[in-house]
C-alpha cells in the first residue's frame, strides 16, 4: 500500500437510529476514495438498529464493512472500540444521521500534507451542512452551523464529530476516546491532540450533510449536553493553559446564555410596578413618579431593549434573521423564534448546572472539584 493512498477506516456508531442506518451506510459505500474500510458499532440499541446494522456486515468486498456490537456504553466508548478495530493509517468519524458527499474522504486526504514546517497535521475536519425542513428549529440550526463555518481558519481547534479524520497512531498516543466522557468527545480529543503538538486542519471542500433537526426536544437536549460537557472542557483546558488556536466553534451560545437572565430581570423589575398599578385606587402619573417601582420599570424597558439587541444583532441576530429569510415572515415566526431562543437559553443554564454537579461529584470525565492534590 503506497503512502500516497493510505488505508482510511471510516467509523460510525449508532444507538436507536434505525431509520438513518441505510442512508448513512449507502453514502459511505459511495465514497470515491480507495483503499477504504467501514466499521460500524451498535451501542446497545433497542429499536432494531442492531439487526439492520448487522445486515451490512460484509468483510469480503471492494470496501470491507465490519460491524460490532456493545452494550449501551456511550458514543465515546463506541468510537474507541472502532478506533481499536481500525486497520487504516487514518480513522474518519461520522454520525449515523449524516450523509457524506462522495468526495468527503478524498478531500480530507488531500489536506494531510502540511503547508509549512509548523504544521504537524494529525487531524482534518470537514464542513457539516445542516439541512432544514421548513420548520423553525431546523432553520435556526441550519443558519447557526453555516455561520460558524463562514469564517473558520485553516488551523482550527476542533475536529467536529460528524466530519473528521484522525491519524490513528497519534490518536492512540493521547489515549483515544475516553468512555467516561459525557458528550463533546470530539472537542476533548482535539484539544489533547493540539496539546501534544499536533495541528488540526479545516478542509471546507470535505462536505457532509446532516439530516434536519426538526424536533425542539432533541435540539434542546443536545444544547443541554453541549453546555454540560463544556464545563468539563473548560476545567481540563483553561484558557491560560490551552495551546493552539482559540476555540472557534462556540458560535451564538454565549449570546443565547444572556436571554434567560434578561427575562428573569425583566420579570423581577416589571412585576412590582404592575402590582402597584393594579392595586392603587387613585393612580396617576404624578403619583407613580414617586414609586420605587417606576424606577424598576425604566430598568425593565432598558433590559427589553438589550433583549431585542441580543435577539436581532450580533451572532444570534444573524441566526434569527437568517432563519426568517429561509421561511415566511410573520408575527407567528417571530414568536416561535423568541420561544425557541428562551428555551435554548434555559437548556444551556441547565447544562451548566449539571456540569457543575458533575465536577463536584467527579463524574462523566471530571476530576473531583474539591479533591486534594496528590503529591
Amino acid at each position: 500500500m503506497s503512502e500516497k493512498n493510505p488505508l482510511v477506516s471510516v467509523t460510525v456508531c449508532v444507538r436507536d437510529g434505525v431509520d438513518w442506518i441505510d442512508g448513512c451506510l449507502e453514502s459511505l459505500v459511495a465514497q470515491t476514495y480507495r483503499p477504504l474500510e467501514i466499521i460500524g458499532i451498535d451501542d446497545g440499541s433497542s429499536d432494531g438498529s442492531k439487526e439492520k446494522l448487522l445486515a451490512w456486515h460484509q468483510k469480503e468486498s471492494d470496501i470491507p464493512i465490519r460491524i460490532s456490537t456493545q452494550g449501551a456504553k456511550g458514543l465515546s466508548a463506541g468510537r474507541q472500540l472502532a478506533v481499536e478495530q481500525a486497520q487504516g493509517k487514518w480513522v474518519a468519524i461520522t454520525d449515523i444521521d449524516v450523509r457524506p458527499e462522495p468526495d468527503w474522504i478524498s478531500n480530507m486526504v488531500l489536506e494531510t500534507r502540511p503547508i509549512d514546517l509548523q504544521e504537524k497535521v494529525v487531524a482534518i475536519t470537514g464542513r457539516t451542512v445542516f439541512e432544514h425542513a421548513g420548520d423553525i428549529v431546523s432553520r435556526v440550526r441550519s443558519v447557526e452551523i453555516a455561520t460558524k463555518y463562514r469564517s473558520r481558519p485553516r488551523r482550527t481547534s476542533l475536529a467536529n464529530g460528524p466530519c473528521s479524520m484522525f491519524e490513528r497512531e497519534k490518536l492512540l498516543e493521547i489515549g483515544g476516546f475516553n468512555p467516561a466522557w459525557y458528550h463533546a468527545e470530539d472537542m476533548e480529543v482535539s484539544l489533547r491532540l493540539i496539546a501534544n503538538g499536533g495541528t488540526i486542519v479545516y478542509a471546507p471542500d470535505a462536505v457532509v450533510h446532516h439530516v434536519p433537526e426538526t424536533e425542539s426536544s432533541r435540539f434542546l437536549a443536545k444544547r443541554r449536553r453541549d453546555a454540560r460537557a463544556h464545563m468539563r472542557i473548560m476545567r481540563q483546558f483553561p484558557r491560560g493553559k490551552r495551546q493552539g488556536p482559540e476555540l472557534d466553534f462556540i458560535g451564538s451560545s454565549t449570546f443565547v446564555l444572556t436571554v434567560f437572565p434578561l427575562w428573569v430581570m425583566v420579570l423581577a423589575t416589571g412585576i412590582p410596578f404592575l402590582f402597584s398599578f393594579l392595586t392603587q385606587p387613585d393612580w396617576s402619573w404624578e403619583l407613580a413618579k414617586s414609586w420605587w417601582q417606576t424606577r424598576l420599570l425604566l430598568v425593565t424597558l432598558g433590559l427589553m431593549l438589550i433583549h431585542e439587541f441580543v435577539l436581532w444583532r450580533g451572532p444570534l441576530g444573524v441566526v434569527n434573521r437568517g432563519a426568517i429569510k429561509q421561511g415566511k415572515w410573520s408575527l407567528l415566526t417571530i414568536y416561535k423564534i423568541r420561544n425557541l431562543t428562551l428555551r435554548w437559553s434555559i437548556a444551556l443554564w441547565q447544562g451548566l448546572f449539571l456540569g457543575i454537579t458533575d465536577a463536584i461529584r467527579g463524574a462523566n470525565g471530571h476530576r473531583k472539584l474539591f479533591a486534594k492534590n496528590k503529591k
